[in-house]
């Protein structure tokens, strides 16, 4: 079993619930078992190292889009100095 599969499982059957009781909060999972829901990444994180160490838990925000990641095409700095420095 892939590592967080259980608590992925566990977060996908809760989100509807999850959407509507704790919008944008923190939750931890460990395994089959919902830990709790928190306001702040860094409680949730302090609590779930507290009572399972290096885990693995599942610590994700409810109803947040997922990390968008922008690429950067035909990057060229715009400084005639960096491109010197860089060697073009």
């Amino acid at each position: 079993m892939a590592v967080l599969e259980r608590e992925y499982a566990v977060f996908n059957r809760m989100k509807d619930r999850l959407e509507a009781e704790h919008y944008l909060e923190w939750v931890v999972i460990h395994e089959d078992e919902f830990i709790g829901a928190f306001k702040d990444f860094q409680v949730a994180a302090d609590t779930a190292v507290r009572r399972f160490g290096r885990g693995p838990y599942l610590i994700e925000q409810v109803g947040a889009p997922p990390p968008s990641i922008p690429s950067i095409l035909g990057y060229a700095p715009a400084k005639p100095a960096l491109r010197q420095a860089q060697g073009e």
